[in-house]
């Protein structure tokens, strides 16, 4: 006789849909009992459907694992309920911030959003922008107005609306929330001249739209004072700590009668400190030292380091805001918000 396999049969899992190997809204239904318009209904407005059947299709919908197909979601409604954001760096908290404001404006809204990371480079954002535009985007959160011709032709051939960050546009049609960067620069220029240091010096790395603007404020602010603009060393390369000491040992041997340093960011500035330290330089008395976006340690540094505070939140928070009064088809009260700077004056000058 032939011994019959008494081992237990498992249930079969429901039959997935053969196009795509995904539990579909009609398997949902089946097994609910219902159709798939009821299901549908159930998870855009559930009030609309009564209780014992919005029962019966939410324990279908954890029986099989059913996920919304978001794309098809899309296609029917002719919105996503995404947001696409780019920056330049997802390792450097001025933009950490930043995301947290947009996170928090969003979240309130019903939003969710897309990061993605240039690492500076204006080809590497066109990129992101044509492929995220095949997510079918709400709208862009973009950092900086110097995008390349290509993507903002994109961007306007599909209507798609985007707000610029930390940068203000002369361009009327474009809506952008930050601050001057150039004012900013010059500010600089101004509190060292008021110092009377006589040999102000500018570091800089990365060399972003943004970080050459600071540049151009801090020249004008010096030449206006009689005082020699050229005194700087830059780097295209990405900025760090080190890199601060490194620049700031180059601009020493170039003009070894500098007297105050402005860097175009907090690590640069903090590594200038560091060398300072490690040559027995004074700060400030034989070197001032200035750094941009006071970042949380450059108030705990020895001496405390002066810098421009930027509202990093704020132009996430009110950037996002902007876009969402957009997306409900509201007109903002305005599509240029200048959210300002502070000097923040410290020991070291």
């Amino acid at each position: 006789m032939t011994k019959k396999n008494t081992a237990s049969i498992k249930p079969q899992p429901v039959k997935a849909s053969r196009a795509t190997g995904r539990v579909t809204i009609t398997d949902v239904a089946q097994e609910a009992g219902v159709s798939a318009m009821t299901v549908s209904r159930a998870l855009k407005t559930p009030t609309l459907v009564q209780k014992e059947a919005h029962a019966r299709i939410s324990a279908a919908i954890k029986k099989l694992g059913y996920v919304p197909n978001q794309a098809a979601s899309t296609l029917a409604s002719a919105k996503s309920n995404v947001i696409a954001v780019i920056v330049p760096s997802l390792t450097n908290m001025v933009f950490i911030d930043t995301l947290t404001g947009i996170r928090d404006c969003l979240g309130q809204a019903g939003y969710q959003f897309l990061i993605g990371e240039t690492g500076y480079s204006p080809d590497r954002e066109t990129q992101l922008i044509s492929t995220y535009m095949r997510h079918a985007p709400d709208g862009f959160l973009l950092t900086g107005v110097e995008q390349q011709e290509e993507a903002r032709l994109q961007l306007a051939a599909n209507h798609i609306p985007a707000v610029r960050m930390f940068d203000l546009s002369p361009s009327s049609r474009d809506m952008t929330v930050g601050f001057s960067q150039k004012k900013a620069g010059y500010a600089i220029a101004q509190h060292m001249v008021a110092q009377g240091y006589k040999r102000p010096g500018f570091l800089a790395a990365q060399l972003d739209p943004r970080v050459m603007k600071r540049r151009e404020g801090f020249r004008k602010g010096l030449m206006e004072a009689g005082l020699d603009p050229n005194v700087e060393v830059m780097l295209p390369s990405p900025t760090n700590v080190a890199m601060g000491a490194s620049l700031l040992s180059s601009l020493l041997q170039q003009y070894p009668d500098c007297d105050a340093i402005f860097c175009c960011n907090d690590d640069l500035a903090l590594g200038a400190l560091f060398e300072c330290q490690r040559r027995g330089l004074k700060v400030p008395q034989q070197m001032a030292i200035a750094g941009f976006n006071d970042l949380p340690w450059a108030a705990c540094a020895s001496p405390a380091i002066t810098a421009i505070v930027t509202p990093r939140y704020q132009v996430g928070y009110q950037a996002a805001q902007m876009l969402v009064q957009v997306l409900k088809g509201e007109e903002p009260a305005k599509t240029r918000i200048d959210l300002g700077f502070e000097l923040a004056v410290r020991e070291s000058t």
